[in-house]
């Protein structure tokens, strides 16, 4: 089979995004965002599925957050399309349920070709580094838009700001890498009753 890879580059008047995605990589990383908290959770995304992922944002910090984020998130969904292709004998779905000390976290995915996000998780402060925790949401949103993927993520228990997040990011990196995964079963064909997803 071959390598999925995939490169998108995409300028606005807010953000300047380069981002190459190999999805059978071995968690190789190089990610410049401007915001070094959300470069820690791509960074523990693409280590903990095993892509290999080189992301370089020049956004507008100086604002706030939220065009860099959510920008990376639509360039990475586009990526994780394009990069999947045709999805033939890929196994779809994938699913975690993820541990990162007191934050337990629910994580599944479908690659279905119908965007959907149910996103469950409370974040008691506003902030974590320079990475506005509301941004977690409309990051997860832009990638399972962007990426035409059905995606829920559930915080089960847990309290600390810190661990949420991070348990969140490496759950969805652990269904993402299940749901990308060969079935050899399926012998070249899609996973769905339709012929296509």
């Amino acid at each position: 089979m071959e390598t999925r890879t995939a490169t998108i580059n995409r300028v606005t008047k807010e953000t300047d995004i380069a981002l190459t995605l190999n999805l059978d990589g071995s968690g190789i990383t190089h990610i410049e965002t401007g915001i070094e908290f959300f470069d820690h959770m791509l960074n523990g995304f693409a280590r903990h599925g095993l892509f290999d992922l080189n992301l370089v944002c020049h956004g507008d910090t100086g604002v706030d957050s939220h065009h860099t984020i959510e920008d990376c998130g639509i360039v990475l969904g586009e990526a994780i399309r394009q990069a999947v292709g045709d999805k033939k004998a890929i196994k779809r779905y994938g699913s975690s349920i993820l541990p990162m000390d007191d934050a337990l976290i629910l994580c599944a995915v479908d690659l279905s070709g119908r965007p959907y996000l149910y996103h469950d998780a409370e974040y008691s402060v506003p902030k974590l580094g320079e990475l506005d925790t509301e941004m977690i949401h409309d990051f997860f949103y832009a990638v399972s838009y962007s990426a035409m993927m059905n995606l829920h993520i559930k915080l089960i228990h847990g309290f600390n700001n810190h661990h949420i997040a991070e348990g969140s990011f490496k759950a969805f990196a652990k269904a993402l890498d299940m749901a990308t995964m060969y079935e050899e079963r399926l012998n070249g064909s899609v996973w769905s009753t339709k012929g296509v997803l």
